[in-house]
Protein backbone atom coordinates (compact mmCIF):
# COMPACT_ATOMS: atom_id res chain seq x y z
CA UNK A 1 0.00 0.00 0.00
CA UNK A 2 1.48 3.81 -1.14
CA UNK A 3 1.52 6.79 1.21
CA UNK A 4 -1.01 8.07 -0.16
CA UNK A 5 -3.90 4.81 -0.13
CA UNK A 6 -2.17 4.61 3.25
CA UNK A 7 -3.46 8.36 4.41
CA UNK A 8 -7.04 7.76 2.56
CA UNK A 9 -7.21 4.18 4.31
CA UNK A 10 -6.61 5.95 7.63
CA UNK A 11 -8.95 8.82 7.26
CA UNK A 12 -11.74 7.06 4.69
CA UNK A 13 -14.72 7.45 6.56
CA UNK A 14 -13.70 11.35 7.80
CA UNK A 15 -13.37 12.12 4.09
CA UNK A 16 -16.83 10.70 3.28
CA UNK A 17 -18.49 12.72 6.06
CA UNK A 18 -16.32 15.39 4.83
CA UNK A 19 -17.32 15.67 1.27
CA UNK A 20 -20.96 14.68 0.93
CA UNK A 21 -21.98 17.42 -1.54
CA UNK A 22 -21.60 16.80 -5.49
CA UNK A 23 -20.12 20.68 -6.15
CA UNK A 24 -22.38 22.13 -9.43
CA UNK A 25 -19.33 21.64 -12.22
CA UNK A 26 -19.61 18.02 -11.18
CA UNK A 27 -23.58 17.66 -11.25
CA UNK A 28 -23.62 19.17 -14.82
CA UNK A 29 -21.25 16.76 -15.97
CA UNK A 30 -22.72 13.89 -14.35
CA UNK A 31 -25.91 14.85 -15.50
CA UNK A 32 -24.44 15.62 -19.31
CA UNK A 33 -23.14 12.23 -18.90
CA UNK A 34 -26.49 10.76 -18.05
CA UNK A 35 -28.06 12.66 -20.94
CA UNK A 36 -26.06 10.65 -23.53
CA UNK A 37 -25.74 7.33 -22.27
CA UNK A 38 -29.21 6.52 -21.35
CA UNK A 39 -30.91 4.64 -18.95
CA UNK A 40 -29.38 0.71 -17.99
CA UNK A 41 -26.01 2.25 -19.51
CA UNK A 42 -22.87 0.47 -17.58
CA UNK A 43 -19.99 3.01 -15.87
CA UNK A 44 -17.03 1.71 -14.45
CA UNK A 45 -16.19 4.45 -11.59
CA UNK A 46 -12.88 4.93 -10.80
CA UNK A 47 -12.03 5.98 -7.30
CA UNK A 48 -15.66 5.82 -5.81
CA UNK A 49 -14.66 7.11 -2.62
CA UNK A 50 -17.41 7.85 -0.36
CA UNK A 51 -20.09 6.91 -3.35
CA UNK A 52 -21.85 10.44 -3.64
CA UNK A 53 -20.98 10.52 -7.41
CA UNK A 54 -22.54 6.83 -8.15
CA UNK A 55 -25.42 7.80 -6.12
CA UNK A 56 -26.08 10.59 -8.24
CA UNK A 57 -25.26 8.75 -11.54
CA UNK A 58 -27.61 5.52 -10.48
CA UNK A 59 -30.39 8.21 -10.01
CA UNK A 60 -29.80 8.89 -13.58
CA UNK A 61 -30.62 5.13 -14.40
CA UNK A 62 -27.38 3.97 -14.90
CA UNK A 63 -25.59 0.79 -13.53
CA UNK A 64 -22.34 1.69 -11.60
CA UNK A 65 -19.31 -0.37 -11.12
CA UNK A 66 -18.08 1.07 -7.55
CA UNK A 67 -14.30 0.22 -7.40
CA UNK A 68 -11.28 1.82 -5.36
CA UNK A 69 -8.19 1.14 -4.79
CA UNK A 70 -8.09 2.30 -1.13
CA UNK A 71 -9.79 -0.44 1.14
CA UNK A 72 -11.15 1.84 3.68
CA UNK A 73 -13.55 3.22 0.98
CA UNK A 74 -14.39 0.07 -0.12
CA UNK A 75 -15.20 -1.00 3.02
CA UNK A 76 -17.20 2.30 3.97
CA UNK A 77 -19.47 1.60 0.15
CA UNK A 78 -20.08 -2.48 1.35
CA UNK A 79 -21.07 -1.01 4.52
CA UNK A 80 -23.74 1.29 2.69
CA UNK A 81 -25.21 -2.30 1.11
CA UNK A 82 -23.45 -1.37 -2.63
CA UNK A 83 -21.01 -3.72 -4.27
CA UNK A 84 -17.59 -2.31 -4.33
CA UNK A 85 -14.39 -3.57 -5.79
CA UNK A 86 -10.79 -3.52 -4.17
CA UNK A 87 -8.88 -2.10 -7.80
CA UNK A 88 -5.82 -0.34 -9.18
CA UNK A 89 -6.29 0.89 -12.31
CA UNK A 90 -2.39 0.80 -13.03
CA UNK A 91 -2.04 -3.17 -12.49
CA UNK A 92 -5.90 -4.86 -11.74
CA UNK A 93 -7.55 -6.40 -14.27
CA UNK A 94 -10.96 -3.79 -15.41
CA UNK A 95 -12.82 -5.83 -18.09
CA UNK A 96 -16.26 -7.12 -16.78
CA UNK A 97 -17.84 -10.53 -17.36
CA UNK A 98 -21.00 -8.62 -19.19
CA UNK A 99 -18.81 -6.77 -21.58
CA UNK A 100 -17.49 -3.62 -22.47
CA UNK A 101 -18.58 -0.60 -20.49
CA UNK A 102 -20.47 2.40 -21.66
CA UNK A 103 -17.95 4.82 -20.29
CA UNK A 104 -15.60 5.58 -17.53
CA UNK A 105 -16.37 8.13 -14.42
CA UNK A 106 -12.89 9.13 -12.46
CA UNK A 107 -13.84 12.52 -10.70
CA UNK A 108 -10.92 13.62 -8.67
CA UNK A 109 -8.88 9.90 -8.99
CA UNK A 110 -6.35 9.84 -11.46
CA UNK A 111 -4.92 12.71 -10.40
CA UNK A 112 -2.72 10.51 -8.05
CA UNK A 113 -1.37 8.97 -10.72
CA UNK A 114 2.30 8.97 -11.30
CA UNK A 115 2.63 11.11 -14.85
CA UNK A 116 4.58 7.90 -16.42
CA UNK A 117 1.50 5.74 -15.38
CA UNK A 118 -1.31 7.62 -16.78
CA UNK A 119 -0.85 7.11 -20.41
CA UNK A 120 -0.99 3.32 -19.69
CA UNK A 121 -3.99 3.64 -17.18
CA UNK A 122 -5.93 5.62 -19.62
CA UNK A 123 -5.19 2.65 -22.51
CA UNK A 124 -6.64 0.14 -20.13
CA UNK A 125 -9.68 2.21 -19.64
CA UNK A 126 -10.04 2.23 -23.35
CA UNK A 127 -9.37 -1.23 -23.83
CA UNK A 128 -12.63 -1.94 -21.55
CA UNK A 129 -14.64 0.59 -23.09
CA UNK A 130 -17.38 -0.09 -26.05
CA UNK A 131 -16.19 2.22 -29.32
CA UNK A 132 -18.16 5.64 -28.79
CA UNK A 133 -17.59 4.90 -25.34
CA UNK A 134 -17.24 8.15 -23.08
CA UNK A 135 -14.56 9.36 -20.72
CA UNK A 136 -15.14 11.63 -17.45
CA UNK A 137 -12.17 12.62 -16.01
CA UNK A 138 -10.69 15.48 -13.70
CA UNK A 139 -7.75 16.48 -12.68
CA UNK A 140 -5.95 19.24 -10.77
CA UNK A 141 -4.00 22.32 -13.02
CA UNK A 142 -0.51 23.05 -12.41
CA UNK A 143 3.19 21.96 -12.99
CA UNK A 144 4.75 19.20 -11.55
CA UNK A 145 4.06 16.79 -8.50
CA UNK A 146 4.06 16.91 -4.62
CA UNK A 147 2.98 16.20 -1.59
CA UNK A 148 -0.15 17.99 0.22
CA UNK A 149 -1.55 17.64 3.79
CA UNK A 150 -5.08 19.58 3.38
CA UNK A 151 -8.63 19.12 4.24
CA UNK A 152 -10.10 16.23 6.10
CA UNK A 153 -6.81 13.53 4.85
CA UNK A 154 -4.35 14.06 7.72
CA UNK A 155 -1.46 12.28 6.20
CA UNK A 156 0.12 13.70 3.16
CA UNK A 157 -0.86 12.65 -0.23
CA UNK A 158 0.71 12.34 -3.17
CA UNK A 159 -0.58 14.73 -6.43
CA UNK A 160 0.44 15.01 -9.72
CA UNK A 161 -0.45 18.11 -11.76
CA UNK A 162 -0.99 18.94 -15.48
CA UNK A 163 -1.37 21.04 -18.02
CA UNK A 164 -4.15 21.06 -20.70
CA UNK A 165 -2.05 20.55 -23.53
CA UNK A 166 -0.20 17.64 -22.34
CA UNK A 167 -3.07 16.33 -20.53
CA UNK A 168 -5.35 15.85 -23.91
CA UNK A 169 -1.95 14.51 -26.12
CA UNK A 170 -1.91 11.58 -23.21
CA UNK A 171 -5.51 11.41 -23.40
CA UNK A 172 -5.90 11.23 -27.30
CA UNK A 173 -3.02 8.93 -27.80
CA UNK A 174 -4.56 6.16 -25.18
CA UNK A 175 -7.16 5.91 -28.05
CA UNK A 176 -9.68 8.79 -27.21
CA UNK A 177 -10.86 10.81 -29.20
CA UNK A 178 -13.10 13.85 -29.50
CA UNK A 179 -11.06 15.12 -26.64
CA UNK A 180 -11.80 18.32 -24.72
CA UNK A 181 -9.75 19.72 -21.95
CA UNK A 182 -11.53 22.39 -19.68
CA UNK A 183 -10.14 24.62 -16.97
CA UNK A 184 -12.03 25.59 -13.91
CA UNK A 185 -11.96 26.62 -10.23
CA UNK A 186 -14.09 24.73 -7.78
CA UNK A 187 -13.72 23.54 -4.62
CA UNK A 188 -13.46 24.87 -0.88
CA UNK A 189 -10.07 26.42 -1.66
CA UNK A 190 -11.06 27.59 -5.07
CA UNK A 191 -8.26 25.40 -6.90
CA UNK A 192 -7.77 25.23 -10.90
CA UNK A 193 -9.07 21.80 -12.02
CA UNK A 194 -8.60 19.98 -15.52
CA UNK A 195 -12.33 18.59 -17.00
CA UNK A 196 -11.45 16.22 -19.61
CA UNK A 197 -14.50 14.77 -22.24
CA UNK A 198 -13.08 12.44 -24.35
CA UNK A 199 -15.52 9.36 -26.91
CA UNK A 200 -13.49 5.83 -27.17
CA UNK A 201 -12.29 5.52 -30.43
CA UNK A 202 -12.77 2.54 -33.10
CA UNK A 203 -9.77 1.74 -33.13
CA UNK A 204 -7.88 -0.24 -30.29
CA UNK A 205 -5.03 1.48 -28.21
Amino acid sequence: MNETVRAYDLDARAYADATPAVPDSVRADIEDLGSRLGAGARVLEIGSGGGRDALLLEGLGLAVRRTDITPGFVALLREQGHAADLLDPVTDDLASPEGPYDAVWANASLLHVARADLPTVLARLAAVTRPGGLLRMSVKEGDGDGWSTHGSISNPRHFTYWQSGPLGVAVRDAGWDEVHVRSGVAGKRQESWLEVSAVRGTVAP
